[in-house]
C-alpha cells in the first residue's frame, strides 16, 4: 500500500509529464481546429488542466488504495 504521500509523488510526476505532452499537443492541434492562442496562454491553459488531473488523479489513487485495504481485511 502507498502512503498519501507516495501517492501524491506518483500523481505529480504523472501529471507533470502529462503537462509537457498536452502542451506539445496544444501547439499543434488547435491550429489544426482553428483554435488561435500565443505560447503563454497555451501555458496557462495548460497549467489549469494539469492542476486539475493532479487533484484527480491522486483521489483515484487513495480511492483504489482504500478499497485495496477493506479488500485484505474481509479476506483476513
Amino acid at each position: 500500500m502507498q502512503s498519501k504521500k507516495q501517492s501524491l509523488k506518483e500523481s505529480a510526476v504523472n501529471v507533470a509529464i502529462g503537462y509537457i505532452v498536452a502542451l506539445a499537443s496544444q501547439l499543434v492541434v488547435f491550429p489544426l481546429v482553428g483554435v488561435q492562442s500565443t505560447f503563454n496562454q497555451n501555458l496557462k491553459i495548460g497549467l489549469y488542466f494539469t492542476a486539475i488531473s493532479l487533484v484527480r488523479s491522486y483521489i483515484i489513487r487513495r480511492y483504489f488504495n482504500k478499497s485495496e485495504i477493506q479488500n485484505e481485511t474481509k479476506k483476513a
